[in-house]
């Protein structure tokens, strides 16, 4: 009888569906841990497959990444100077310690910049055979007396500085012309070396003191094979580098560049005018050279010289920003135009001692 009450209970139908219910959970469970350990057994024997596959596998790369030794390649090098304000004085304690200029300073510089430039293409951009280099002087080569302010404080007298920056000038010709074998100079006035107190339209260039030393370093060259020289009576030089048109100007002809977009809206609408122009009477050019705006500025088709003379008076008084001493220098070869840019550091201020 109790036999028969213990196997009653056992059939009891509420614990067998009890019983099957965990036996299906198991079931299943052991399902997805089968499918888990299965995948990642294909996991580990891709990665088996993929490691024997390298350890097998000899890499050979193309033979592009491999290119022989590269040929000196043919080139022009431009190097752009202008704004070097001769003879004006900037005093240190005017510009809260910012800068310094005198005579002595911008003989200084300009040295620097001669021996950056020759420095540069020796070393930073070896390998290239150049043809020669082109010598711009973009303009305001002196400070002039212009204004009351600068004939009080020049160092000299416009003829004095005229002679003794020609021989400068000349010395840093003749460097290059041993360096590069053949230098062209090319030379256009500004704003500031004028004999009048107001610009003028007229006779611009040869009333003009920049004018006037190129004209005195191209005499001394006369007999010179190595240098030629480039000094038109208009306000603009046009070249040709290559094939390649090059357009120089100063730059003051640009008014406006105060607001967001700075200088560069101004100067690409003078830029269009020039090229309209030029396209007129038969003439085209792929890089505009400017200087006057003392910032160095670069593009493949405009060139914004900086200045040798440096933050002054007046820049630091007007809100602009500051630029160290610098200069514009750029590659320019047969195939492409200008390929390399970069700036020429002038200043060294612990030789200049202030």
């Amino acid at each position: 009888m109790k036999l028969r009450d213990e196997i009653a209970v056992e059939g009891d139908g509420a614990g067998e569906e009890t019983s099957i219910v965990r036996l299906r959970r198991e079931r299943d469970s052991a399902k997805r841990e089968v499918a888990r350990l299965t995948l990642a057994m294909d996991e580990a024997n891709s990665i088996i497959r993929a490691i024997e596959t390298v350890n097998t596998s000899e890499i050979e790369p193309p033979h592009w990444l491999r290119p022989a030794k590269p040929r000196p390649s043919a080139a022009t090098l431009v190097a752009m100077l202008s704004d070097t304000h001769f003879d004006e004085v900037v005093s240190p304690d005017e510009m809260e310690g910012l800068n310094a200029y005198n005579r002595e300073i911008a003989k200084m510089r300009l040295e620097r910049w001669a021996k950056n430039v020759v420095k540069m293409a020796r070393h930073y951009l070896a390998g290239v055979k150049y043809d020669g280099i082109v010598l711009i002087l973009g303009g305001d080569i002196f400070s002039g007396d212009i204004h009351e302010e600068l004939k009080e404080t020049n160092e000299a007298t416009m003829l004095e500085s005229c002679l003794f920056w020609s021989e400068q000038i000349a010395g840093v010709v003749d460097l290059f012309a041993d360096e590069f074998k053949r230098v062209q100079v090319v030379c256009v006035v500004g704003n500031h070396g004028r004999m009048s107190r107001k610009p003028r339209m007229k006779q611009r260039v040869v009333s003009n003191f920049d004018w006037l030393l190129g004209k005195m370093v191209e005499r001394y060259f006369a007999k010179d094979a190595r240098v030629s020289f480039n000094i038109p009576t208009s306000a603009d030089a046009f070249l040709r580098i290559y094939e390649h048109g090059h357009l120089i100007t100063h730059g003051d002809q640009v008014h406006g560049g105060g607001g967001i977009g700075g200088i560069y809206p101004p100067i690409m609408r003078m830029r269009a005018k020039k090229e309209s122009k030029f396209l007129q009477t038969g003439q085209n050019f792929r890089t505009l050279w400017i200087g006057h705006w003392h910032s160095y500025l670069s593009t493949p088709h405009l060139i914004i010289n900086g200045s040798l003379k440096g933050y002054d008076e007046f820049a630091m008084l007007m809100g602009f920003g500051f630029e160290p001493p610098q200069q514009a220098l750029a590659i320019v070869t047969p195939e492409r135009n200008i390929t390399v840019q970069a700036p020429i550091f002038c200043q060294e201020r612990k030789r200049e001692g202030w």
